[in-house]
């Protein structure tokens, strides 16, 4: 294969993984809080991109306007489904949580594309579409942008961990009872996690809406931040980087070399193949805390 071509390929992966991590970023956020992992995140990001297309196209706002706005209101949503959905769920077991944002995850999948319509819808926040051409290369321009800006946000909830606000998060993650017992709001704080889980969502999906258009498939993204966030440990926030760099790379890679090979469909299976390998070799992934318990 001609090298500016692998090279190509492997920038373009590498911006397309750090897209993915932002939604991945959010199941991580979730879990480490809350112990719950977030089936609905793919949703989110659906919903949150539907918003700001109806705030530009049927309300008439402009993107500057339209892209808070819905952060705003995705906020509320993820505060929402933790406080009348996810709260109703204490003391239960652990699975019928996880099942419960599986059916908000199938039902908002089919619920939205409904109400707005199937058609693919354009979002237009700003980035050029004309290609970008390094040399010989020839680069996604919105990619670029879209994951330069997911790096900076994902880089964002590092930091935020280690505020004030990020400690008592996980220390709600650590123990509830015994955050309860120092006087920590433990739903407050899980609440929070949510809505910034929504937040992430709600980026990542606007992004990927001006790269491809918003429609049900954004929902798709739920497999793909997966396989990040289980790839680079359900705990670990750093480890959502690296794993989005490796996902990324190796779709577009696989992408590239092998579909001419067997006539394509590989990016649709490279995510599914690396949750089964990682679940397989390492269960906790590249950086997450291993958890032993003895019965």
């Amino acid at each position: 294969m001609d090298l500016a071509l692998l090279l190509e390929l492997s920038i373009n992966g590498a911006f397309v993984g750090m897209m993915y991590s932002l939604v991945a970023a959010g199941i991580v956020l979730i879990y480490k809080t809350s112990g719950i992992a977030n089936l609905a995140q793919g949703a989110l990001a659906m919903m949150g991109a539907y918003f700001a297309w109806a705030a530009t196209a049927l309300v008439g706002l402009p993107a500057w306007a339209a892209i808070p706005l819905s952060l705003v209101a995705m906020f509320a949503v993820g505060a929402l489904i933790e406080r009348f959905a996810l709260r109703q769920m204490i003391g239960q077991p652990i699975i019928m949580a996880i099942m419960l944002t599986m059916g908000m995850e199938i039902v908002l999948r089919g619920l939205l594309p409904g109400v707005f319509g199937t058609a693919v819808k354009k979002i237009d926040i700003g980035i050029p579409n004309a290609p970008l051409f390094v040399g010989d290369l020839l680069l996604n321009r919105t990619l670029l942008i879209g994951g330069a800006v997911s790096f900076a946000l994902v880089l964002a909830a590092i930091f935020f961990f280690n505020s004030r606000l990020g400690i008592v998060m996980r220390a709600v993650s650590d123990d509830q009872t015994a955050s309860w017992s120092v006087g920590v709001r433990v739903e407050r704080a899980i609440a929070i996690a949510w809505g910034l889980s929504a937040v992430m969502a709600t980026t990542a999906g606007i992004l990927w809406g001006a790269t491809q258009g918003v429609d049900w498939s954004l929902s798709l993204l739920l497999i793909k931040a997966l396989a990040i966030a289980i790839l680079g440990g359900l705990d670990s926030i750093p480890g959502v980087l690296i794993a989005g760099v490796v996902v990324g790379l190796v779709e577009s890679l696989a992408t590239g070399i092998i579909d001419p090979l067997i006539g394509g469909g590989t990016r649709d299976v490279a995510a599914s193949v690396i949750i089964l390998a990682t679940l397989l070799i390492r269960p906790h992934g590249l950086f997450g805390r291993e958890h032993i318990e003895r019965v």
